[in-house]
């Protein structure tokens, strides 16, 4: 998808990303971007993706790939989240295991009438890397004003709760297995941490 009147038409991006990670104190993720959690439920219940170990019933974030963090690696949760779009647009990868493995891209963003969504659900077992949008980002490069105005803030609502215990990095060994050994894995090598 490339910027044009049409899919920028909905996009707006009232506060500056600095502002975001200051007032709202946002730390480097470990997946890239930056994040601050925003709610931990503290009734639990037993996680049917973690062998019925207890779990906060839910947990929530603030997400936010900026231009110096624009890129999150392919990681999986076993629990289900549920993104919602605050602000800007992004681009997610999901691969979900087969063989061969089903692969989507989904832009979250405000153009609903470009197929941009609002919210998007990534269900347990599901591999999942966001990145900004290279378009957005070389219109923001051209233009250093817009920088601190580039980005996509999300909530991520994980249920039940995100336990790091539930959580898995993709690597380039789990990667290339992931695709049988279809040279595909390839373009996607930039994306994983390293091991």
């Amino acid at each position: 998808m490339s910027v044009t009147a049409e899919s920028s038409k909905y996009l707006t991006y009232p506060i500056p990303n600095s502002e975001l990670i200051k007032v709202l104190k946002m730390q480097k993720h470990p997946e890239g971007g930056y994040f601050v959690e925003t709610d931990r439920q503290s009734e639990q219940v037993p996680s049917p993706f973690a062998d019925g170990a207890l779990r906060s019933l839910a947990t929530s974030i603030y997400y936010l790939l900026t231009p110096d963090a624009g890129v999150g690696v392919f990681h999986m949760n076993k629990s289900a989240t549920m993104h919602v779009l605050h602000q800007g647009r992004a681009e997610y990868t999901l691969i979900t295991p087969g063989n061969p493995p089903t692969v989507e891209i989904k832009i979250m963003g405000p153009n609903i009438h470009a197929g941009e969504t609002l919210q998007l659900l990534v269900g347990t077992g599901v591999w999942k890397k966001s990145r900004l949008i290279p378009e957005d980002l070389e219109a923001a490069r051209k233009d250093r004003a817009k920088e601190d105005y580039t980005g996509c803030l999300i909530t991520e609502v994980v249920f039940p709760g995100f336990h790091w215990e539930d959580h898995d990095f993709l690597n380039q060994t789990k990667l290339k297995e992931l695709f049988h050994g279809d040279k595909e894995f390839e373009k996607y090598l930039e994306f994983v941490k390293e091991g």
